[in-house]
């Protein structure tokens, strides 16, 4: 599939990134409010759909839902997909920094 880059194209893959990193960040930190779920006690996830941060996490990956799909209207997944990755750094940024999580490495 042939893609050309216009400026709102790259403002889609924008939201992609953004909206993926900053959901994904933001249920992380809701759930270890809410804490553990496990089989025996899975009314917490009901619990967790009244906690904001959950709630603000779950608006954002329909954001980058709506966004995902709209790239792969215009262009490959060969090209989205590697485009995006970006969003890791994102992540991993975002978890050190706010969530104050230790990153560490995971090669040998």
């Amino acid at each position: 599939m042939k893609h050309t880059l216009t400026p709102q194209r790259y403002l889609i893959l924008l939201a992609v990134i953004l909206t993926a990193s900053f959901g994904d960040t933001l249920l992380s930190h809701g759930m270890k409010q809410v804490g553990p779920v496990s089989g025996h006690n899975l009314g917490l996830l009901l619990i967790a759909l009244k906690n904001p941060w959950v709630i603000a996490g779950i608006l954002l990956l329909i954001g980058f839902f709506a966004s995902y799909l709209t790239a792969l209207s215009w262009a490959d997944l060969t090209f989205v997909l590697p485009s995006t990755s970006f969003s890791y750094v994102i992540v991993a940024l975002l978890s050190k920094f706010w969530l104050h999580e230790t990153i560490r490495s995971t090669a040998g």
